[in-house]
């Protein structure tokens, strides 16, 4: 038997529409990770890019399990000796960038290097309800159905 090897050209990319409104960040994240390189699919080859476009709205509405919405930290380095930041998700979700919990948890799911990086740009995430991406008719992905852990529970 050969291994089968996916090329660029048969590769048929699907635009998908996530509500991240109530999710968990860890498991929306991997998901999503997955969904951006192609690991749901059957003909999934490292070296090529296979994954969907995703879009993600209300990407400012996401949760946190246990105490992490205070207690995790997020280091950063401005480059100048001493320079080391810190933040937590409140002040983050708070702010004025507040789909960078989610940008920032799907790209460290991520490997590092160049094909990452390119999947990580058909990562489309928004704070609000609306997107601009109707022209490609994305499917919606309902993603608390499929696991009830998925969803924060009151």
């Amino acid at each position: 038997m050969k291994t089968f090897s996916a090329k660029p050209a048969e590769v048929e990319k699907k635009w998908i529409v996530i509500d991240a409104e109530g999710l968990i960040v860890g498991r929306l994240a991997t998901l999503i990770a997955n969904r951006l390189r192609g690991k749901h699919r059957a003909i999934f080859t490292p070296h090529i890019d296979t994954g969907d476009n995703v879009i993600v709205v209300n990407a400012d509405k996401v949760v946190f399990t246990g105490s992490k919405f205070e207690d995790k930290t997020y280091y950063r380095h401005t480059g100048h000796p001493g320079g080391i930041k810190e933040t937590n998700p409140r002040r983050i979700l708070e702010g004025k960038f507040p789909t960078r919990v989610l940008e920032l948890a799907v790209k460290r799911m991520m490997p590092g290097g160049p094909l990452s990086r390119a999947q990580l740009t058909k990562l489309h995430l928004y704070a609000g309800s609306e997107h601009p991406h109707e022209a490609q008719s994305p499917e919606t992905l309902d993603v608390g159905s499929l696991n009830p852990k998925n969803k924060r529970r009151a």
